[in-house]
């Protein structure tokens, strides 16, 4: 299959990568083999192309999740700040 021939190829660079970068660096692997169905339906020459856009789908995904996470924590916070904020300081007088 030519996305294991290509991730096996890939996968050298994890070799010469720290220990602790050889985690993150599986991890993006398996970002690729998850999102490579999908990925492998575009038309490229340049074989890698599939696998390095399912990666980016992948991050970007990730990336997109944890925003959608950050803001609803912000909006907590901010709820439970103004919560905390006496009544009378909160109305606007006319």
């Amino acid at each position: 299959m030519v996305v294991n021939d290509e991730l096996e190829r890939i996968g050298r660079f994890k070799d010469f990568l720290r220990i602790e970068d050889k985690e993150i660096f599986d991890d993006l692997l398996r970002q690729c083999k998850h999102y490579a169905p999908y990925a492998s339906t575009m038309a490229s020459v340049v074989k890698e192309v599939p696998l390095m856009f399912s990666m980016l789908f992948g991050q970007h995904k990730m990336i997109w999740e944890l925003e959608k996470r950050l803001a609803k924590l912000e909006a907590n916070q901010t709820q439970q700040s103004n919560s905390q904020i006496p009544a009378q300081i909160l109305q606007v007088s006319p």
